[in-house]
């Protein structure tokens, strides 16, 4: 019988647990024990009695390490040495971001396959994506955010006392991440309006009721789904025209990111100077804003409060958990087809996810130098 371990994430900012109590029911279902660390779920308000009763075994950390044939985890623990050679470990690992993780596993004989790597244009692999998942969360808090960061209302409201006009948001990025962060400002009363630089995105936003935000002409989409990188001159033009739109707004929310790749800079110095005292930028990329620190609010001599948001998802724990343990589940099914792990060569999700096996990282995406 396969066994899958679950460990306590990296004690911080981070309360998600890979799995919840409702997918260790699933994966008992399919035959599958699973062992958890005690305490695993208690920063995302699930506790052991709660795993125990879904079929769970509650045990210590060192337990967890040496029963699991395979590990879940929502990012790699610092302790992943302790992991046997010939596991298996499952998780949003990020290793285009960091291609040395990537080599470690390899070289520990670890078969390591990365939820964060899916590829997004297989419909069959929707119920497994990860990045979606946890993007539509990341947006959903960022809008919560910033209504509770700016100092006026998000919606009209007509009272005895007068009438209060609606913030103006403006949000960057129309990924998934995006798009729920306005449909979240358009649900709270807001007048939205979004910006992309890929024409089907573009649609999306319409489609919500926003208002669309046009800086260039041509549409800049990839065959993944991704925006391409503008060139030297697009960037530039790009900045002065976001420069000029921006301090038209009372909320600016940011969310594009590249993967393995730094996050383009939308909102400049000149920009955020131009706002009015008591705007609010909340920066998901950390990158896309002038000045941002990840996981810091700062207050500009303005009066612009500006907000690095990297990891919102971590912080709306019960739904982040719960569609992440969805998805790891999704994934295990595919792969254990029987109840037992096997991979697929010729599988397009495995060659998708899959950085390391058989003590070589195999992944095409990462750097030629580590791969064998």
């Amino acid at each position: 019988m396969t066994i899958v371990g679950v460990l306590s994430e990296t004690p911080g900012r981070e309360r998600r647990v890979a799995l919840t109590p409702d997918a260790v029911g699933r994966l008992r279902s399919r035959q599958v024990r699973v062992v958890i660390e005690s305490g695993a779920g208690r920063r995302a308000w699930f506790g052991d009695a709660d795993f125990e009763a879904a079929g769970a075994e509650v045990k210590t950390r060192a337990q967890v390490y040496e029963e699991s044939d395979i590990l879940l985890c929502v990012h790699p623990p610092d302790d992943v040495a302790a992991l046997a050679g010939g596991r298996v470990l499952i998780g949003l690992l990020d290793p285009l971001s960091h291609p040395g993780r990537a080599a470690g596993l390899a070289a520990a004989g670890i078969t390591a396959l990365s939820l964060d790597l899916l590829p997004r244009t297989l419909s069959r692999a929707q119920a497994m994506d990860a990045l979606t998942s946890q993007a539509n969360v990341a947006g959903y808090k960022a809008a919560l955010l910033a209504a509770e960061a700016y100092g006026g209302f998000f919606p009209m409201l007509v009272t005895a006392a007068g009438t209060s006009r609606p913030a103006q948001v403006l949000v960057l990025g129309a990924g998934v991440a995006g798009l729920q962060a306005i449909a979240t400002a358009r649900r709270l009363g807001a007048l939205v309006t979004g910006y992309d630089v890929r024409a089907a995105a573009q649609a999306d936003i319409a489609s919500l009721g926003a208002g669309v935000l046009a800086t260039l002409n041509d549409d800049r989409s990839q065959e993944d789904g991704y925006a391409a990188a503008l060139t030297g001159d697009e960037s530039d033009a790009q900045q002065r025209a976001l420069q000029d739109a921006i301090p038209r707004f009372d909320v600016v929310i940011t969310t594009a990111k590249v993967p393995g790749a730094q996050a383009p800079l939308l909102v400049t110095e000149t920009a955020i100077e131009k706002m009015r005292p008591g705007s609010v930028v909340i920066d998901m990329a950390v990158g896309n804003v002038a000045g941002s620190v990840a996981d810091t609010r700062l207050v500009t001599d303005g009066g612009v409060t500006v907000i690095g948001a990297p990891d919102l998802a971590a912080t709306v724990p019960v739904a982040a958990s719960t569609a992440y343990a969805r998805n790891a589940v999704a994934l295990l099914t595919h792969l254990m087809p029987d109840g037992v792990f096997t991979l697929e060569p010729a599988d397009e999700v495995r060659a998708g996810v899959l950085v390391s096996h058989g003590g070589q990282v195999v992944h095409p995406r990462l750097p030629k130098e580590i791969r064998s």
